[in-house]
């Protein structure tokens, strides 16, 4: 077989991270496609030995001879050009919104619900919003034992959510605040007035905002509504009760998640810690944190207890860095999943 792989948005954060992955996983492929947006055409990305010019997204023929493509670009930019890469020959993985809740495309957490890709009918397999992202496994591995119908969410979610324009902000605002440290106890207000915040909803640094995303409906925001919506569509359960809260922490790189889960059955602490030991992509600690679990493919949930009123409910926290499982290891994870089934890649002479 061979092979050819295009990374939508290879400038991005995501990108970057994307196109770390497909070299140091050895992804099968024979040549890889670097794209994103017309002002970055042109540039040279180095990908193993070889250095790579990237294409625009608007070049007509960018997609000819792409077996698989995966995007991290705008919901916009994936409703509008993923269709053109699927017409071209192409598997997409696509890590916006854009697609996460048509019924007809997957949406896949590789260790949770891998069955879901017997049926890509459009073309397009979605990766999952990257704070569901990191519930869903310890989640998963709780509802096989125990029955799921509900939890209660509050995200602890970092800067870098946002991509690297979040991540520039908040790395701006901190030398900007600590210049008069007494001020963040004297008049937080005015030390807040001392950035003007662009990207996050308030000033973030030595601060949390109880706000990301955009507003929905009754006064829930986007990013509260993925938790419920994309929950129960990766865990295939319809009426799971989700009661979630977004905030945005002074965090660069790693979402955390603080969870009360509700079950049928009654919880046996002991059980529930051996499942989640065992389940796939998960790793058991006493106090997980987002800062030393940056970098690291894997998630981790601790503070794990009995709830103190209710012997069918348990807490626990999970962490999970959100540009590495929480979007490009978990693409990059579906597409090696695709190409194990046989469903990316063409007749040839070269191997793959």
């Amino acid at each position: 077989m061979t092979r050819t792989v295009a990374v939508v948005g290879a400038t991005g954060a995501v990108g970057q991270d994307l196109r770390r992955l497909l070299d140091a996983r050895d992804f099968p492929c024979d040549e890889v496609v670097f794209v994103a947006s017309p002002r970055s055409a042109g540039k040279t990305l180095r990908f193993g030995d070889t250095d790579v010019v990237v294409r625009s997204i608007d070049d007509p023929d960018v997609f000819d001879g792409v077996d698989v493509a995966l995007f991290s670009a705008s919901g916009g930019v994936s409703r509008e050009h993923a269709p053109r890469a699927v017409a071209a020959g192409a598997v997409v993985v696509d890590n916006s919104s854009a697609w996460r809740l048509d019924p007809d495309v997957p949406l896949v957490v590789t260790e949770v619900n891998p069955n879901a890709l017997a049926q890509v009918r459009k073309g397009i397999v979605a990766n999952p919003n990257c704070t569901a992202m990191v519930a869903m496994l310890p989640l998963k591995a709780l509802s096989d034992a125990f029955g799921l119908t509900g939890f209660v969410a509050t995200s602890y979610q970092a800067a870098g959510g946002a991509g690297q324009k979040g991540i520039d902000e908040l790395a701006a605002q901190v030398p900007a605040l600590f210049a008069d440290p007494a001020l963040l106890r004297r008049d937080g207000a005015a030390a807040a007035k001392l950035v003007e915040p662009s990207v996050h909803a308030a000033t973030l640094a030595f601060n949390v905002v109880p706000w990301l995303g955009s507003a929905a409906a009754d006064g829930y925001t986007d990013e509260e509504l993925k938790l419920v919506h994309e929950s129960r569509k990766i865990l295939d359960l319809p009426d799971l009760v989700v009661s979630p809260t977004c905030v945005r922490v002074p965090v660069m790189v790693g979402h955390a998640v603080a969870v009360r889960a509700s079950f049928r059955d009654p919880v046996d602490l002991d059980e529930a810690r051996a499942r989640l030991t065992a389940f796939p992509g998960l790793v058991v600690c006493d106090v997980p944190t987002p800062l030393e679990w940056a970098g690291r493919d894997e998630v981790a949930v601790g503070r794990i207890r009995a709830d103190l009123h209710d012997p069918r409910a348990l807490n626990f926290f999970v962490v999970g860095d959100n540009l590495l499982k929480g979007a490009a290891l978990n693409t990059v994870q579906i597409a090696e999943l695709l190409v194990a089934r046989g469903a990316a890649g063409r007749p040839g002479s070269r191997s793959g």
